[in-house]
């Protein structure tokens, strides 16, 4: 006799039981109601719902008169603030992958074995990414005055936080068999980072950097906006004098900078890992 099913055991078979089972149905509604009515909640007292941000979509039509046509023609006279933003992106984001280097191996706790070291090196990078960009760069204005260093701080700080953050979690990612066993022939501590930890992590820390970088060109152009130099401080002049048109075209010119800027890392990056 033939072992081919018959058109019924296929339909049969074809009526799979429901995936979810009812209990899982439930809670999942239930996070969703849960979920939905903190929303509420919060637009409550906020004061912010989505009536409001239609009626001010209607405000849309008159900014864009303002900010239209933009002046691409200042290209030439905000290239060395443009440039300065680059720089101040270059010289934050080096120095803050050379520091995050140990920081970074002191976050690993299959490096190290000290749990009140490791518990304290971890408890300072999530106060570093705690502290917004924005604020960094406010006391950095206030202790050195208006100027790029400032900006060049906050960027510091800024990044040593997420490349430490980052890495350390890839470290400890790695496989430890290499480092067991350079443990157990006598390597000492240099020696197991240098041959065992540095080959596996390269890559990743070489593609975390340039993402901090990309990062850090978005962030020196805000940082501007509080006086701490680049491109962002002749954004805030434009605008505090009305000159929108100046600051629409500021503004496609950052955007341009930007997209070559993220294809060329991206185009690193894929050549790396």
């Amino acid at each position: 006799m033939s072992n081919v099913p018959t058109s019924m055991n296929l339909s049969s078979k074809t009526n799979t039981p429901n995936m979810l089972p009812a209990k899982v149905k439930m809670r999942m509604t239930a996070i969703f109601i849960a979920v939905l009515g903190f929303y509420l909640f919060s637009s409550y007292k906020t004061d912010a719902s989505f009536l409001e941000l239609i009626s001010g979509l209607g405000n849309m039509p008159l900014l864009l008169e303002e900010f239209f046509p933009p002046n691409l023609s200042l290209f030439s006279k905000i290239w060395p603030s443009l440039a300065e933003t680059i720089q101040m992106a270059i010289i934050a984001t080096t120095i803050a992958a050379m520091l995050c280097v140990p920081l970074s191996l002191l976050a690993a706790n299959n490096i190290v074995t000290n749990k009140y070291l490791y518990n304290t090196v971890r408890f300072l990078l999530n106060l570093l990414r705690t502290i917004p960009d924005m604020v960094l760069a406010i006391v950095f204005v206030s202790l050195f005055g208006l100027g790029v260093l400032p900006g060049i701080l906050a960027l510091i700080v800024f990044s040593l936080g997420i490349l430490a953050k980052l890495i350390s979690e890839t470290i400890e990612s790695i496989d430890t068999n290499p480092l067991d066993a350079m443990r157990a022939s006598g390597a000492n501590s240099v020696q197991m980072i240098s041959f065992s930890v540095v080959p596996q992590v390269l890559p990743q820390f070489s593609s975390f950097v340039l993402y901090v970088f990309e990062i850090n060109i978005r962030a020196s152009v805000v940082l501007g906006l509080v006086g701490a130099g680049g491109i962002g401080q002749v954004l805030n002049n434009q605008l505090s004098i009305r000159a929108y048109p100046n600051a629409m075209g500021i503004i496609i010119i950052i955007f341009i900078l930007v997209i070559i800027i993220e294809f060329i890392s991206n185009k690193i990056r894929e050549a790396i890992i």
